[in-house]
C-alpha cells in the first residue's frame, strides 16, 4: 500500500517520548501554576490555548465544555463561561460551529473558518442528507433564513409542522436539517442553547457585530493559521494529528505542511517511537515544564484522538458511552485521572443531582501504579469536582478492590 504521508526533505530535530508528553501538556496550557481566582481573563486565555471548546449533550456529569476549564485552572464559577459564550455582544467572546467537532470558537478566530462555510454553500463537506437538503429543498432553506431575518432568534422545534411525521435519520425533521445546513454554512449562529440543548439560531451580525463581516483570508492561509494553531497547542503532532484537530481536508493539509516548512513556520521533528514524522512549533521554549495532577473529560482536547493518547502517554482510552452496557470494561462516563503528568487512573462518575452528591460508580487503578500513591490525589481531585459541580461530596461505590481501597481514603 502507498505511503499518503507527507514527504519533506529537511533535517529533523530529535524528541524523546518524554519531551512530546511535556510538549503536549504545556500546549494545553497545563504549565500553569497559579492560585489566584479564575477570572474571566483567565478563562478566556485557556481556550485560547486549545483553540476551542467542545461541545457535547452528554450531561450525566456536567454539559463537557464546562470541564477542560476546571481541568486547567481548577474550581472557577461557571457562569463565568457562560457570559463569554452566551452573553450579550460585548460579553461574548466564543461563538459556536464545526471546529473539532460542534465547538465554541473564540470570535477572532471565525475568519478562518469562512472557507468551511463556504464550502457548504457550495455543497461540499457537509453530510448526505444536509447536501440533498440544499440541493432539493432550496425555498426551505430560503424561507427559514426569511423568517430568521424578519423575526429574530428561533429554534428548529418553533418552526416544525406538529402534523408532519419527523425523518427517521436521528429523528431529524426537514425543518431541522434545513436549519443544520444554514448553521453549517455560516448563514445563521447559535444564539443560545435551551435546556433541553437545542440550539437558538440568529444572525451571525446580531451575536458577533463586526466581526461576521471581517475579511476572510485565502483558503489555504486560513488552514496554515488553524494548522499553526494546532501545533502550538499540540506541542508535537503527526500530520494526522494536526488534520483532526480541526476536522481538515487531508490534501489540503499536505500542501499546508509542505508551505509551511518551507517558510519556517513548522520544524520537522523525529519523535521517539513514532512510525510517522512529526512536526513542532520553532517558537517553542524548551524550558516550560507541566506536571499538572487532574481529571479530565474524554471530550478534552488532549483526549480527543485515542492513537495521539496512546503514542504520547502510553495509555490505552476508549469512550464507552455508545458501547452495551453489558460489553463495557469500565463504565458510561469515565474519566482518566492524571498524576504528575501521567495517567494513573480512570473513574466512572455520575451527578447524583438528586441526592446530592458525586457518585464514583467505579474506579480503576492502572497497571504499574500502586494504590497508596494514587488514591489520596485521586480522591483530593473528586473533592474538589464535586465543589466544582455544587455537590456536598463524594460517594464511591465499592466495585472492585481499588474503589473500596478509595472510599477509605480521606481528604485533609
Amino acid at each position: 500500500m502507498p505511503d499518503d504521508s507527507v514527504h519533506i526533505p529537511m533535517r529533523s530535530v530529535a524528541v524523546s517520548i518524554k519531551q512530546a508528553r511535556n510538549l503536549a501538556l504545556v500546549g494545553q496550557g497545563f504549565d500553569c501554576d497559579d492560585n489566584r481566582p479564575v477570572t474571566k481573563r483567565r478563562i478566556i486565555k485557556a481556550i485560547r490555548q486549545t483553540n476551542m471548546l467542545q461541545v457535547d449533550s452528554v450531561n450525566v456529569l456536567t454539559r463537557a465544555h464546562y470541564m477542560p476549564i476546571f481541568s486547567r485552572l481548577g474550581v472557577y464559577d461557571a457562569a463565568l463561561l457562560d457570559q463569554v459564550v452566551w452573553g450579550t455582544d460585548r460579553q461574548r467572546k466564543l461563538f459556536e460551529y464545526w471546529g473539532h467537532e460542534a465547538s465554541m470558537i473564540p470570535v477572532e478566530d471565525y475568519p478562518l473558518y469562512r472557507w468551511r462555510m463556504e464550502d457548504a454553500r457550495n455543497g461540499k463537506g457537509t453530510w448526505g442528507r444536509i447536501a440533498r437538503m440544499q440541493r432539493e429543498q432550496p425555498d426551505l432553506i430560503n424561507g427559514i433564513l426569511a423568517r430568521i431575518e424578519r423575526e429574530g432568534a428561533i429554534g428548529a422545534s418553533d418552526l416544525e409542522d406538529k402534523r408532519a411525521n419527523s425523518s427517521a435519520w436521528w429523528g431529524w425533521s426537514d425543518t431541522k436539517t434545513a436549519m443544520e445546513y444554514l448553521f453549517w454554512s455560516g448563514q445563521v449562529m447559535s444564539r443560545k442553547r435551551r435546556s433541553s440543548f437545542e440550539r437558538v439560531y440568529d444572525l451571525p451580525e446580531r451575536i458577533i457585530g463586526d466581526a461576521a463581516n471581517l475579511a476572510a483570508p485565502d483558503r489555504q492561509d486560513a488552514q496554515c493559521d488553524l494548522i499553526c494553531k494546532g501545533i502550538a497547542a499540540m506541542g508535537v503532532a503527526t500530520e494526522a494529528d494536526l488534520r483532526k484537530y480541526f476536522r481538515l481536508p487531508t490534501a489540503d493539509v499536505k500542501g499546508c505542511l509542505v508551505r509551511l516548512v518551507e517558510e519556517g513556520r513548522l520544524l520537522a521533528a523525529d519523535v521517539q517511537g513514532w512510525k510517522q514524522p512529526g512536526y513542532m512549533c520553532p517558537n517553542v521554549n524548551p524550558r516550560s515544564r507541566a506536571k499538572p495532577t487532574c481529571l479530565m473529560v474524554p471530550f478534552d482536547p488532549v483526549m480527543w484522538e485515542r492513537d495521539r493518547v496512546e503514542r504520547i502517554f502510553g495509555f490505552n482510552y476508549r469512550i464507552e458511552i455508545y458501547v452495551p452496557a453489558e460489553k463495557r470494561q469500565y463504565g458510561y462516563y469515565v474519566l482518566p485521572f492524571m498524576l504528575n503528568s501521567e495517567f494513573v487512573a480512570r473513574v466512572d462518575l455520575k451527578a447524583d443531582r438528586q441526592a446530592g452528591v458525586l457518585l464514583v460508580q467505579s474506579a480503576h487503578l492502572e497497571d504499574g501504579f500502586a494504590a497508596g500513591d494514587v488514591a489520596g490525589a485521586l480522591m483530593a481531585n473528586l473533592e474538589r469536582l464535586s465543589a466544582f459541580l455544587g455537590l456536598s461530596g463524594v460517594v464511591v461505590m465499592p466495585a472492585n478492590d481499588f474503589s473500596r481501597y478509595l472510599a477509605s481514603v480521606r481528604v485533609a
